[in-house]
């Protein structure tokens, strides 16, 4: 599709693609083919990611397998952006840790079916809208928390290991860097844990390895009841986690599903992908998975290096994965640790935004925006909560900015004439920009009669009612007359109807 044409709209404004004709384009012989090889060069991708994610997260690797399947195949019907890829992620691991740490797998997936819940209701509730109030600065802030996050999650398997273990992980890295020099058309990361893979059990080198894990799938996942007690006291254990999840997790889908929309110029139908995510969290646990959300990595393979465009693609991806750990998993187990955490460091340094820490870009970035960056990576290392995080960013952005636009509002007083005297009121007044706004008049001495010229400002709340009441009262106790003109019709009506009614004056 080139950048000027567009695919036909439905009545709601989302292309058809978005739909059933996704599926359709799909079937097209030349169209197949691209889906069809995308969907496997993603799953070969997934493999090595949804092992080390489940290890973040303190389970069995087949939890984040499971979840990755499930996960992929169920959004594959039920998002609202093709080609965009799902599975178990980082975030969702790192969220979940500490409630498999230390209440075990039941909970966990409680936890995950509570938060599909949850994200079913923020969907339906248009939370996807809410998207246009995260300041850039606090995306930033979100991806390289995140990167910081994945690495830290590395340091145990770096620590009282062999100390073959190192140049494993160091050669890892090599291979990774370097590959793509050769070849695109196989992941650098695989063809890393391949090698060290093959390395290691041809030369008998004793070192962790995925095995020692945890036992990887012998057949299809099945029906997951958990087994815990149905009681105030696991709600109030598992909520916390629940909503962590939650809002990590659409949070990262709804920026992935911008950033496709950017890559492909077309739209997508961010409330169908905000409840299909809960949607498909609650089938990844009813299956035992980990749950999860869209994977920025996976999704920029399947777009960008594959070309994929359609729902196929992340269809196949999910049935291309539960393939080949059904008939390699005994090949998986015997993959090295050292391989993973090679492409889990590849990952965290791919993932942070270099760009945003370089001395030339923090020279121009305003001091409020860095600041609201630095603070949501500190509240998210410090609390390993990227919800925390993004909450504390988003808040910090909001004062910054309401003591920014403070200053905007303007009150400039001209000569008395004929015994007025005019101010002129410039500027969006709010309770933050109209706190001052009361000290800013001479009423003692202004003549008998004063006039107010508002029609260059807007009245945007009760409290810049309260404060131009206040203004009216303290004349009126010199005697002056105050009149208001120039309001326009939104900022009139709303005088009008609140002016007297927000109690006494100062």
């Amino acid at each position: 599709m080139s950048p000027q044409t567009h695919p036909p709209r439905t009545t709601t404004g989302v292309p058809e693609a978005t739909y059933a004709s996704s599926w359709r384009a799909a079937f097209k012989l030349r169209t197949l083919r691209t889906e069809l090889v995308s969907g496997l060069m993603v799953a070969l991708a997934l493999i090595p990611e949804a092992i080390s994610f489940s290890i973040i997260a303190g389970v069995d690797p087949r939890v984040g397998l499971f979840a990755s399947f499930t996960m992929a195949v169920s959004i594959a019907f039920l998002g609202g952006r093709p080609a965009m890829i799902s599975a178990a992620t980082a975030a969702v691991a790192l969220v979940v840790a500490p409630l498999a740490r230390d209440h075990g797998l039941h909970y966990l997936i409680v936890a995950v079916i509570l938060g599909g819940i949850i994200q079913v209701a923020l969907g339906l509730l248009g939370v996807a809208k809410l998207m246009r109030f995260i300041p850039r600065s606090v995306m930033v802030g979100f991806v390289n928390s995140l990167a910081i996050l994945i690495l830290l999650a590395q340091l145990p398997h770096l620590t009282d290991v062999p100390w073959v273990v190192y140049p494993l992980v160091a050669a890892g890295l090599a291979v990774i860097a370097l590959w793509p020099r050769l070849t695109k058309a196989v992941p650098a990361p695989l063809v890393a844990i391949v090698l060290l893979t093959v390395v290691t059990v041809t030369a008998a080198i004793a070192v962790p390895t995925v095995g020692d894990e945890g036992a990887l799938p012998e057949g299809l996942p099945g029906l997951f009841i958990p087994n815990v007690p149905v009681s105030l006291e696991t709600l109030e254990i598992v909520f916390p986690y629940a909503l962590g999840l939650a809002l990590v997790g659409l949070l990262e889908s709804l920026m992935t599903a911008k950033l496709v929309d950017d890559i492909t110029d077309t739209h997508s139908d961010k409330t169908r992908e905000a409840w299909g995510q809960g949607a498909a969290n609650i089938i990844t646990g009813l299956f035992g998975g980990m749950g999860g959300c869209a994977m920025i990595g996976q999704t920029m393979i399947n777009v960008k290096a594959g070309g994929a465009r359609t729902r196929l693609s992340t269809l196949a991806a999910g049935v291309f994965l539960l393939v080949l750990i059904l008939l390699l998993g005994d090949v998986v187990a015997m993959i090295p640790m050292a391989a993973l955490v090679a492409v889990m460091i590849y990952v965290s340094w791919a993932t942070f935004d270099w760009h945003s820490v370089r001395v030339s870009t923090l020279r121009r970035m305003p001091r409020s925006e860095t600041a609201v960056m630095l603070t949501t990576v500190a509240v998210v290392v410090a609390t390993h909560n990227l919800a925390y995080g993004v909450v504390a960013g988003v808040l910090l952005a909001s004062v910054l900015f309401a003591r920014r636009v403070a200053h905007l509002a303007q009150v400039v007083g001209g000569p008395v004439e004929d015994g007025v005297r005019r101010y002129t009121v410039k500027g969006e007044l709010f309770f933050a920009s109209s706190n001052d706004l009361y000290s800013q008049f001479d009423y003692a001495g202004d003549p008998g009669r004063v006039v107010i010229d508002m029609s260059g400002s807007h009245v945007w709340d009760a409290s810049t009612v309260a404060a131009l009441d206040a203004v009216e009262h303290k004349y009126a106790t010199h005697g002056t007359e105050v009149e208001f003109v120039g309001l326009n019709a939104v900022s009139r009506e709303f005088h009008g109807r609140m002016t007297g009614h927000l109690g006494a004056g100062h």
